[in-house]
């Protein structure tokens, strides 16, 4: 798999001068959680970068809960922690959110391709045995140029555009209940966009974490062969990373709606539906 890298590889290139190793550990009901796991015990030399703090904007009226940061801010922040044009960045979670391919897709959308997922995240890592450090590394300020892919990201208007397109598919990527609209526990409003059919990124996992087999990630999107045009939302940009960086894995060609459906209700005279489609 090209998006990814194992726990040995990991390791044995963690001391390498042109890796950078971010931890994105995260949960939207603890703002908190990531930084002290990462305290508590990390990869050795991986940097923390907050989902919610780095990786996100503060949430305005439209934009959704975790917009994208201030490009300039963002720069620095990369660059305070190393990262150049010219490393390689690894990053890595648990699973819990889809953290690491979040900032996956951020680096991709900065010009970045020298970016990798570690398959199984940190669970992995520990279950095959590997040491976890309290260290906090110390950082050459790297120089980072942007170079935006706009190709990979959409918003609330081209997609309102293209509804009734039949080549257009928006992929729900959050839980089945959430899609259906039987609970809401962050945004306004339960439902989904019309339309839209449900692919919850959870079940591009297997049962420790880890991205199922090819052929088994092939079946499960099957149904996309049939469009050219796809888009994938989940709440807030997040979570709809982990289906963006498979069907990118699969050849596929998808944009990430990074307001999702909390920028969606956001506007009032957006639809909704309920249910199954």
């Amino acid at each position: 798999m090209s998006n990814f890298i194992t726990s040995k590889w990991l390791y044995e290139h963690a001391e390498d001068k042109d890796l950078v190793i971010v931890d994105c550990r995260a949960d939207l009901f603890d703002k908190d959680y990531g930084k002290k796991l990462y305290e508590e015990g990390h990869i050795k030399n991986a940097f923390f970068l907050d989902v919610k703090k780095d990786l996100a904007d503060e949430e305005k009226e439209h934009g959704g809960r975790s917009p994208l940061p201030d490009l300039k801010m963002l720069k620095d922040k990369l660059e305070s922690i190393g990262i150049s044009n010219d490393k390689t960045v690894a990053i890595y979670d648990e699973a819990k959110l889809a953290g690491a391919e979040r900032f996956w897709w951020m680096m991709k959308y900065l010009g970045h391709d020298k970016v990798y997922v570690l398959n199984g995240g940190i669970n992995s890592w520990i279950e095959e045995g590997y040491p976890l450090y309290n260290e906090v590394p110390m950082a050459e300020k790297g120089d980072f140029n942007i170079n935006l892919r706009e190709d990979i990201k959409t918003d609330i208007f081209e997609i309102k555009g293209k509804m009734a397109n039949k080549d257009f598919i928006i992929v729900d990527s959050r839980a089945p209940e959430r899609y259906r609209g039987e609970v809401e526990p962050l945004d306004k409003k339960a439902g989904h966009i019309p339309g839209a059919k449900n692919f919850d990124w959870k079940n591009v996992l297997d049962e420790k974490g880890k991205f199922k087999s090819e052929d088994e990630l092939k079946e499960y999107f099957k149904p996309l062969n049939n469009y050219k045009d796809i888009v994938l939302q989940c709440g807030s940009g997040i979570d709809a990373c982990g289906n963006f960086i498979i069907l990118d894995e699969l050849g596929f060609k998808p944009k990430l709606y990074v307001g999702s459906w909390s920028d969606w209700v956001s506007y009032d005279d957006s639809p909704v539906s309920k249910g199954e489609e």
